[in-house]
């Protein structure tokens, strides 16, 4: 510990002894006006100095510079670092959607002055700069690892048309690592200028494949049931084709989106009720138009003692499912609609008795589907193996309610089925590869399937696809490296040895007698053993199962691996488009293409799920992160986010 005394020497003249002063290692000396000043080396503080002494210089060092502990000790501060702060701050604009001009604003500036007064404040044109060259760094980053890994790529893409209609295109990557975890990554969303055809959109996502370099990696691409969508999936096979890139000559390559085949089939059932809808989607309108309204209707429902924590919910008519949840919202306020109706005479649009009464009975049939779209439109888990058996229920469903007794159920039944007919009723061959990999089913249940819905067709289609998945599997054992099955234990030959090899010819006339056994592939194998108790595992990760029999089933498990990473909706490409209106904005909707590609894609790779609940603007950690770069006092970092 150095000693608070002027520390003398016996040599030197007045002038060197005046600077040994422990003082002297925080302060550095400058005139100003012809008087000699100190200026604290951590906060910047200055202090007249000279004929002053320097008793203030050791109170400033002891109770008021802010890099100090509360003992009074001085604290060691740590250096700061230009580029590591513009860092930060680049990514905390990247995941919390800050406009780059927020470097430039008074405030803010004024806050990392006070953290650390040698701070260089950056424009907003160098800001965009940093984020620009995050999302190259993060870019090549992601590149790296797309050419790492042993599996396969599966693809999803949508059109989506902006604030100010431009249109732009996203396209995301879904795959299991090396580590038998399933990742989503955010690859393009870039904007795409007309004609949206089948040719161009084709030509522009093969010229994005290429640029990632993982063109010969595709496996399955899942796209909604646009027509110019079956143009892109016929170019993008043409031009993999020729390279030799696709598995069975692409046959698995198009997957249509689970949740907008499902849209249109409940869109047609629902055209039967109309009028009842209408009435319920007028009546949430005019309850939440204006805050009158909703104190009046909250009175209603308080008169009439309704307990429920449900909120009325708008519906968005082009999707089935917030129509769905807005009637399971309404039905519970039926009796409050009617009292509406007595104290205000303006409300017309309240549905009679027998309205509500057929609502009902349709949210009960309706829910199955719901819960099924809720079901695939998950990207933290596989999905694909949940496919078969969810689209066999929803048919099964149709089917019965054909027969209701009720009108109403049997006519939404009714005009559902020529819509699943066309897309649904062959289902998608490589989905159903999904379920027979799930060890609790495999073929099995496929022909109990089968069976319940057409007994006379069971043998046909259950052959049909035992020889696809064939098929299939020898592909990934022709692109396997041979692997010779043997112990790694070596012994020496010996006339002894000799003797025992002439000995087991028995055991070799054994084997061979018993060659369907030894001979069996993988495949074979795996279907021959039994199932795993499905009420004994009722929650099985399925990817931790072939994680953990990759070493029985080396070929088949990279199979699975790839199958099960196929997304059987293109939710995950939609969802950029929600956080990209965040980004164009009105408030931002002069922002350049790239640089909106830059942050999405950016804060896509930083956050992955994470950031789905956060809200705009919001002061999280990462700003905490930023106030540890600027100061290394903790009780400022305190201070600035209680602020």
């Amino acid at each position: 510990m150095e000693n608070d005394s002027e520390v003398s020497s016996s040599v030197g003249s007045k002038s060197d002894r005046k600077n040994i002063s422990f003082v002297w290692k925080k302060f550095e000396r400058f005139s100003e006006n012809g008087k000699e000043k100190a200026k604290c080396k951590n906060c910047g503080q200055i202090y007249a100095s000279g004929a002053s002494g320097t008793t203030n210089l050791k109170r400033h060092i002891r109770e008021i510079c802010p890099f100090r502990d509360q003992s009074g000790v001085e604290v060691q501060n740590n250096e700061f670092d230009q580029s590591i702060f513009r860092e930060k701050v680049a990514k905390a604009m990247i995941k919390h959607n800050y406009p780059f001009k927020f470097v430039e604003h008074e405030g803010i500036r004024d806050v990392f002055s006070y953290l650390n007064p040698r701070v260089q404040h950056v424009s907003r044109n160098t800001a965009k700069s940093d984020v620009l060259r995050i999302y190259e760094m993060e870019k090549e980053k992601i590149k790296e690892i797309l050419a790492s890994i042993s599996s396969r790529i599966c693809l999803t893409s949508d059109l989506w048309s902006s604030l100010v209609s431009n249109g732009y295109m996203a396209i995301t990557a879904h795959y299991v690592d090396n580590n038998w975890v399933l990742q989503k990554k955010l690859l393009i969303f870039r904007h795409l200028p007309p004609p949206h055809g089948g040719q161009n959109v084709g030509e522009r996502l093969i010229t994005f494949l290429q640029e990632w370099g993982i063109e010969r990696k595709i496996f399955t691409i899942t796209l909604d049931n646009a027509k110019y969508n079956d143009g892109v999936v016929d170019l993008l096979r043409n031009h993999l084709s020729l390279t030799n890139s696709l598995l069975c000559d692409g046959d698995f390559l198009h997957v249509r989106c689970g949740a907008h085949i499902l849209n249109l089939v409940v869109q047609a059932g629902l055209k039967t009720i109309d009028m009842s809808i209408e009435k319920i989607r007028d009546s949430v309108k005019y309850v939440r138009g204006s805050e009158a309204r909703m104190i009046r209707f909250a009175e209603c429902v308080k008169q009439l003692g309704l307990k429920t924590s449900k909120k009325l919910k708008q519906d968005m008519p082009i999707r089935w499912n917030s129509t769905y949840l807005m009637l399971d919202s309404a039905i519970l306020y039926s009796r409050a609609f009617f009292q509406l109706k007595l104290v205000d005479s303006n409300y017309k649009w309240c549905p009679s008795l027998d309205e509500w009464s057929r609502v009902r009975k349709i949210i009960k049939f309706l829910r199955p589907f719901h819960d099924m779209t809720e079901l695939f439109s998950g990207n933290q888990y596989p999905t694909a193996n949940l496919y078969f058996r969810n689209v066999w229920d929803i048919q099964m469903l149709i089917q019965e309610e054909m027969e209701s007794v009720d009108l109403e159920i049997s006519t939404m039944a009714r005009e559902m089925k020529p819509k699943f007919d066309k897309y649904w009723e062959s289902y998608s061959t490589v989905l159903t590869f999904a379920v027979i990999l799930d060890p609790r089913y495999k073929i099995q249940l496929i022909e109990f399937c089968y069976r319940k819905l057409d007994p006379l067709t069971v043998n046909e289609k259950t052959c049909h696809i035992r020889e696809q998945l064939q098929l299939l599997f020898e592909e990934y054992l022709h692109a396997s490296p041979s692997m010779p099955r043997q112990s790694s234990v070596t012994s020496s030959t010996s006339a002894c040895d000799d003797e025992r090899d002439v000995a087991m010819d028995e055991f070799d006339t054994f084997l061979s007698q018993n060659a369907d056994v030894r001979n069996q592939s993988q495949l074979e194998l795996y279907l021959n053993e039994p199932l795993l108790d499905r009420k004994q595992f009722p929650h099985l990760y399925i990817l931790d199962y072939w994680r953990g029999n990759s070493t029985r089933y080396p070929e088949l498990a990279l199979m699975a691996r790839d199958i099960l990473s196929i997304p059987i909706t293109t939710v995950a490409s939609e969802s950029a488009f929600s956080h990209g209106g965040r980004i164009i904005g009105k408030f931002r909707s002069s922002i350049l293409p790239e640089n909106a590609e830059a942050i999405l894609c950016s804060r896509d790779w930083f956050e992955a799920h994470s950031f789905e609940n956060e809200e705009e603007g919001e002061l999280s950690t990462d700003m905490g992160k930023l106030v540890c770069e600027l100061g290394g006092n903790s009780r400022w970092n305190f201070d600035l986010l209680i602020l």
